[in-house]
């Protein structure tokens, strides 16, 4: 699909590279990256809180600038739901 997203361009976790366990937020870069070639679910797999993060930030930077009625009560619901699902998923991939 998108040929530069065949190259691996991710960052370093150095909290696995110097503990040797894995962060609440490995995963994510190759999440992201599965997203952007079209394997949703597998992105979903990898990291399940990357969509509504990125839904988390749009919301965001839309409510800053519209000023929405009850935009903070949705965007604090969908920081609890991230949160949920980082923690979840780590906890998962942990034990």
């Amino acid at each position: 699909m998108l040929r530069f997203l065949s190259y691996n361009f991710d960052i370093p976790c150095w909290f696995k590279k110097y503990l040797g366990i894995e962060c609440p937020w490995c995963g994510s870069q190759r999440a992201l990256r599965l997203l952007l070639q079209g394997e949703f679910w597998e992105s979903i797999k990898m990291f399940p809180a990357l969509i509504p993060l990125i839904l988390l930030f749009t919301f965001l930077a839309l409510h800053l600038i519209f000023k929405f009625k009850r935009g903070t009560k949705i965007l604090v619901s969908l920081f609890i739901l991230c949160v949920v699902l980082i923690v979840v998923n780590y906890l998962l991939k942990t034990f």
